[in-house]
């Protein structure tokens, strides 16, 4: 069976990788790596590592260059998908040195490795995961980002993103490295660790506490549930073509303001919670993806209406409260 590596899938989007497409693989074998930082936890895929014996854990830093070098030399694996990265934008304006370290320096040592194994198997195929933050921000009126437009990163946590993607493709351009790259919409759905907007407006709705919206709440973004984003990473490694960019996006573009509303709606709970905060430093106004590559070569494109994605993911944290206590008391 081909071995197939993923990094970072005690986290939010690879776990729900391992939980709805690498579980149901039978015909490869999947290594996780994770460094289980204060928003992976082992505990969250262990029931598909328990079911499984295709798929193996290792607890293991990226950023760990020679471990890196030994865990890719023992287990000789056919393909990289490269979910793992500091990913939170208020976190990278307190401490951007750790999203170059993992980020950057951590996809570098993975390509290294991989260039090495890539020498003994030309099948080798590495995917990148990255975000459509690396694009900067679109008004109102403009087009959706197409995988021709210009990086133009606005904060560290994008900057860092759009460094290791040129790093990917410069890995193909110069040694011939099978690499392609998919750039997501904003992800939504079960087990995402409560710092981002959906979890954070659900659990402060919940308790009846306000909810703090940025600004005057109008930028946009373009939501995609978490298990289209992953169906179309897995159509990208297994058709995608060597050197290329895949947008993923959820055709669902909703003001923040609007997101805030539907939830507190759901709730039964009172717009009187809102509590309008100042604006984050360099946030983009407006985020919008035309998926029609991948639609037309890879015959992908995202089946979930964010109604209804938004509504199961609500029920979602309401039901696993035990989760939610569990990865909070892992906030080191």
């Amino acid at each position: 069976m081909k071995r197939i590596l993923l990094t970072g899938c005690a986290g939010f989007i690879g776990s729900n990788f391992v939980k709805t497409i690498a579980s149901e693989q039978t015909d490869y074998e999947f290594d996780i790596i994770d460094a289980l930082t204060y928003a992976g936890r082992k505990e969250t895929i262990q029931e598909e590592l328990n079911k499984h014996s295709f798929l193996q854990f290792h607890h293991l830093d990226i950023r760990d260059s020679s471990k890196i070098e030994k865990l890719f030399q023992e287990r000789k694996y056919e393909g990289v998908i490269h979910f793992a990265a500091e990913s939170h934008v208020d976190n990278s304006i307190k401490n951007p040195n750790i999203f170059v370290e993992t980020n950057v320096l951590g996809t570098l040592n993975l390509l290294n490795a991989s260039l090495k194994l890539f020498k003994e198997n030309e099948a080798f195929r590495f995917v990148h995961v990255s975000t459509d933050e690396v694009y900067g921000q679109l008004t109102d009126d403009e087009p959706a980002f197409t995988e021709e437009n210009q990086i133009k990163p606005s904060s560290p946590y994008s900057a860092s993103k759009a460094s290791s993607d040129l790093l990917v493709q410069s890995y193909y351009e110069t040694f011939g490295l099978p690499t392609m790259i998919t750039r997501c919409s904003n992800n939504y759905g079960p087990y995402q660790f409560p710092e981002k907007l959906i979890p954070v407006m659900i659990f402060k709705a919940q308790a009846k506490e306000k909810l703090p919206v940025y600004g005057d709440g109008k930028n946009i973004r373009d939501w995609i549930y978490v298990d289209d984003h992953n169906k179309g990473v897995w159509d990208v490694f297994l058709k995608g073509l060597a050197g290329e960019v895949y947008n993923l996006g959820g055709d669902s573009e909703r003001r923040n303001i609007e997101v805030v509303n539907i939830i507190l709606e759901h709730l039964g709970r009172s717009k009187e919670l809102i509590s309008y905060v100042t604006d984050r430093p360099g946030h983009d106004w407006r985020y919008a993806m035309d998926f029609s590559k991948a639609r037309k070569e890879l015959g992908w494109s995202p089946t979930v209406k964010f109604e209804e994605g938004i509504k199961k993911t609500i029920d979602w944290y309401l039901e696993n409260k035990t989760w939610i206590e569990m990865v909070k008391g892992n906030n080191k």
